[in-house]
């Protein structure tokens, strides 16, 4: 299995201000991190900028207008009080949903391969109309459409196990039968989305996990519930919002996974693509805030990745 890194120095110069959690040295330290000896099989490339009509598979002409319009020529504006542009914000957004698409493209037309998308800003609040929690396009609910539209896809799965519910991915998908979402997700918790009885057309799956679980309840989770909802889904494409702010050391959550358990779920959501899908996976950076946990996270994850 060959593992594609696709990232771009232009998502270095969204800059959301001082002390904003969601910051370039993110992806710095993702990127030193994959840059390590142990990462020497990583093929890089990289991403391209998605265009419009690309961005229009997940996002309404309101929205895209809007992100145009107040994407400032100096200093930073506040879309809300989250969720921040800078000069450099638009091109690193649309570096961010393009790394997806070209992730996609490259796992289809290539067998025996699978990608990680390390950018920023990150993608899952966003919703079809609205920019939130730190997300100016949804990058995923982007690059899965997108499959369906250029491959014939029936069936195109999402598993998100970002600390957060991906309420923007939730939003985009919970009327298409042919789209699934399943997330586990620290509740209540920010954004107060992601009740177990939010189910879609049956085709959304939330685990809530209360303030303080750790690896025991994470692993049943999946192990008792989304594992086998999605493959029951047989999804022909699996996409993963890799988060890894449910890390103990992660400042804005109260869940206690480490790296183990990162590869844990990596392994799990790997052996699915080799059953369903061929071993086709696209995993999309999103949240994960401090740089230790992040490090050891994205680490576990990349290398359950390269291991298939």
């Amino acid at each position: 299995m060959t593992t594609y890194l696709f990232t771009h120095r232009d998502c270095l110069f969204h800059d959301t201000g001082t002390g904003h959690p969601e910051r370039a040295d993110r992806l710095r330290t993702v990127l030193h991190q994959l840059d390590l000896e142990n990462f020497p099989m990583l093929e890089r490339r990289d991403a391209p900028m998605a265009t419009r009509d690309q961005l229009a598979l997940a996002h309404s002409k309101a929205h895209l207008d809007l992100i145009t319009a107040r994407a400032p020529k100096v200093g930073t504006i506040n879309l809300d009080p989250d969720t921040v542009m800078s000069p450099g914000s638009e091109a690193a957004a649309l570096r961010s949903a393009g790394a997806v698409i070209a992730a996609v493209d490259q796992v289809m037309e290539q067998p025996g391969t699978n990608a990680f998308c390390a950018t920023r800003p990150p993608g899952h609040h966003a919703e079809a109309d609205h920019a939130m929690g730190f997300c100016l396009y949804n990058n995923i609910a982007i690059g899965a459409i997108y499959a369906r539209e250029k491959y014939g896809l029936e069936r195109v799965a999402v598993v998100d196990f970002d600390v957060h519910h991906g309420n923007g991915t939730q939003d985009i998908f919970e009327a298409d039968a042919g789209l699934f979402y399943a997330s586990s997700h620290q509740a209540p918790f920010y954004p107060g989305t992601g009740a177990a009885s939010e189910t879609g057309v049956g085709n959304i799956v939330n685990v809530p996990l209360p303030a303080g679980a750790g690896s025991a309840e994470f692993r049943a989770a999946y192990d008792d519930i989304i594992l086998p909802a999605l493959a029951r889904f047989d999804p022909e494409l699996l996409l993963v919002s890799a988060g890894f702010d449910a890390h103990e050391k992660d400042p804005l959550a109260n869940l206690n996974l480490g790296g183990a358990d990162y590869s844990w779920i990596s392994e799990k959501l790997m052996a699915v693509a080799e059953r369903h899908c061929g071993g086709r996976l696209v995993s999309v950076l999103e949240g994960g805030y401090d740089l230790e946990g992040l490090a050891e996270g994205v680490d576990a994850h990349v290398k359950a990745l390269l291991r298939t």
